[in-house]
């Protein structure tokens, strides 16, 4: 695929593995009654692909977004994708904070910050693990040849 070509497979594929990784985490974390755990999942796989979808597509998000190319440092696409991750890390941590805690219980608590790493990496990393599982995911998507 072209460097500058807007890419949509990707990030949705990307994004929805990351967001099922997520969805696994906060079910794990969150599973009593009245947590609503799966809309807080919903949630978090829509944030990894629209993530996703900044760092496969950098060039769109600098082409779209021209106050990012007068902030220095994120006119690096490198840098930009880790500035993504870290936006990410933050959020995850945040919105795994919402569920409020019992007194003496468990449940409820934070996802760990490790659990908020891993996902935040997996975001900066998918644009490179992306085109090593490209080939075993293409053929599942018809593009009209």
């Amino acid at each position: 695929m072209a460097e500058n070509e807007l890419q949509f497979i990707g990030p949705i594929v990307m994004g929805a593995i990351i967001g099922l990784y997520e969805l696994i985490l906060i079910h794990r974390d969150e599973n009593f009654r009245g947590s609503h755990w799966f809309s807080h999942g919903l949630h978090s796989a829509f944030w990894a692909m629209l993530a996703v979808f900044a760092t496969m597509n950098v060039e769109y998000a600098y082409s779209n977004l021209t106050f990012l190319q007068g902030i220095p440092y994120l006119n690096n696409p490198l840098i930009f994708r880790i500035f993504i991750g870290f936006v990410t890390m933050i959020k995850v941590h945040a919105a795994s904070a919402v569920v409020k805690t019992t007194v003496g219980s468990s449940k409820g608590l934070k996802e760990t910050w490790a659990h908020s790493f891993i996902v935040s990496a997996l975001v900066v990393l998918a644009p490179y693990v992306w085109p090593s599982l490209e080939p075993i995911v293409s053929p599942y998507f018809n593009k009209g040849n």
